[in-house]
C-alpha cells in the first residue's frame, strides 16, 4: 500500500474500519477461534458472542435479535430476499423494482426473468424521485415482491419509505428494502416500519469489514433460503458462522448508532459546502438530485462535455479517492443507468462524479477538493472538443 497522503471521498463503496472494531474482532483469530455450532463448552462460550453481536446489530435497527440473519454482504442479502419469497410464493409471478436499483437487485431481477418471470422497473423524475402513481397501478394479485432501495448509491436521493411500504402491503405483496445505502446515514427502527418485510444492509459501508452483512426478516415472514446445507442463522441460511466479522458488525453497528446525530451535521455542512463552492467555480455543471431528499453525506456532479474517466484520473493525481457511481459498476464506459433513468443529458451523465463523505473528511478537505476540480475541469475543457 502506497504512503501517499489521500483524500477519501468514497465512503459509499466501502469505509474503513474502525480500530475498535478490529480489536473486537481479533481474538477470534486467535484463542476463540472455535466454531460455534460444536457442542462443548468452548465452542458454546464463542456461540455467545454471535448472539451479542445479533443483539447489537438488532438494536441498529430497531428489530428483535430473532428477525436479524447474518449474511455473506448486501449482495447475498438482497438476492436472499429477493429469491426467498420468490421460492415461498411460486404461485406468484411477478416482481416490481426501480429503475435506478443497485445490480445487486437489478441482475437478481434479470435472472429470474429468465425463468419467466414478469419484472416491472419503475421510473424516476428528473430529480430521481419515484413515480408513486405508477407503483400502484403496477401491483397485481400476481405481485410477490417489491424491491426498493432505501437511498440510492449514486445520487443518494431517499425514497418515501413508509409511504410506499403503506402502497405494497395494502396489494398484498412482500417488501423488501435495500437499505444498504442508508444504513449508518439514516435512523433505522422497524419497530415504527410496519410495513418492511425484509430489509438488507452491508458492514463494510458503516466501518465494519467487507464479507458481513444481515437480513432483516419480520417475524412470520414466510421466506425460503437460498443457501442451503446446516441448521445455522435458524436454517435461514447455511454455512459455518464468521465469528470475528459478526463480532465486528456488531461493534460497528453499536458505535454508528451513537454517532449518528453528530455524523449527519457533520456530513451535511460538508457536502452542502462542496455542493456551493462547485457552483461557485465552474460553469455548466449539475448536481444529480439536488432538488430532492437526499442522505447527508452524498452528492453526485456532472460536469458537461467532459469524461468522467479523466475527472476521476486527475483527482487521483491529487490525491483524491471518488468514483463516477457504484463501485460495481465501475470498468463501463456507458452513462450510469440511474442518470439515465433520471433523464440526464448524455453531455452531463457521461462525467458524473460522487463525493461520499464521513466523519473522518473535513472541511479543509473540502476546500481543495474544490480547488483540484476547479483546475481539472478548467484544463479539460481547454483540451476538449467539444469546447466552444
Amino acid at each position: 500500500m502506497s504512503d501517499k497522503k489521500i483524500i477519501y471521498m468514497d465512503n459509499n463503496a466501502t469505509t474503513r474500519v474502525y480500530p475498535e472494531v478490529l480489536d473486537a474482532m481479533m481474538p477470534f483469530f486467535k484463542e476463540g477461534y472455535f466454531n460455534p455450532s460444536s457442542m462443548y463448552s468452548a465452542a458454546g462460550g464463542i456461540h455467545k458472542y454471535v448472539e451479542t453481536a445479533r443483539e447489537q446489530v438488532a438494536d441498529f435497527l430497531g428489530c428483535e435479535p430473532l428477525e436479524v440473519c447474518f449474511v455473506s454482504c448486501g449482495s447475498e442479502g438482497n438476492n436472499m430476499a429477493i429469491k426467498g419469497i420468490t421460492d415461498a410464493y411460486p404461485n406468484k409471478n411477478h416482481i416490481i423494482t426501480t429503475k435506478v436499483e443497485h445490480p445487486a437487485v437489478i441482475e437478481t431481477c434479470k435472472s429470474l426473468k429468465r425463468l419467466g418471470y414478469r419484472i416491472t422497473l419503475l421510473d424516476v423524475d428528473n430529480d430521481g424521485n419515484l413515480n408513486l402513481d405508477e407503483l400502484k397501478k403496477s401491483l397485481s394479485d400476481d405481485t410477490a415482491i417489491v424491491s426498493i432501495m432505501y437511498a440510492n448509491n449514486e445520487t443518494g436521493v431517499v425514497f418515501p419509505i413508509r409511504e410506499i411500504g403503506e402502497i405494497v402491503k395494502s396489494a398484498g405483496a412482500i417488501f423488501h428494502v435495500d437499505a444498504v445505502q442508508a444504513a449508518g446515514k439514516l435512523a433505522l427502527n422497524m419497530k415504527d416500519e410496519p410495513y418492511i418485510d425484509l430489509l438488507t444492509i452491508a458492514g463494510h459501508k458503516m466501518h465494519a469489514p467487507k464479507g458481513i452483512g444481515a437480513l432483516y426478516i419480520k417475524k412470520g415472514t414466510k421466506i425460503r433460503p437460498i443457501l442451503t446445507g446446516g441448521h445455522q442463522e435458524r436454517s435461514r441460511r447455511a454455512g459455518t458462522e464468521n465469528v470475528p466479522y459478526i463480532v465486528g458488525f456488531g461493534k460497528a453497528a453499536e458505535m454508528v448508532k451513537a454517532e449518528l446525530p453528530k455524523f449527519i451535521e457533520h456530513t451535511s455542512k460538508l457536502r452542502d459546502t462542496l455542493d456551493a463552492e462547485v457552483a461557485k467555480r465552474i460553469t455548466d455543471i449539475k448536481i444529480n438530485g439536488k432538488n430532492a431528499k437526499r442522505v447527508s453525506n452524498t452528492t453526485n456532479i456532472s460536469f458537461k462535455n467532459i469524461e468522467g474517466e479523466a475527472i476521476l484520473l486527475m483527482l487521483d493525481g491529487y490525491g483524491i479517492c471518488t468514483s463516477s457511481g457504484s463501485a460495481c459498476s465501475s470498468g463501463t464506459l456507458e452513462p450510469s443507468p440511474v442518470l439515465q433513468a433520471m433523464g440526464v443529458p448524455f453531455e452531463f451523465a457521461h462525467s458524473s462524479t460522487r463525493f461520499s463523505l464521513s466523519l473522518d473528511n473535513t472541511m479543509d478537505e473540502i476546500m481543495l477538493v474544490a480547488d483540484a476540480l476547479e483546475k481539472i475541469v478548467k484544463r479539460l475543457r481547454e483540451i476538449s472538443p467539444y469546447r466552444n
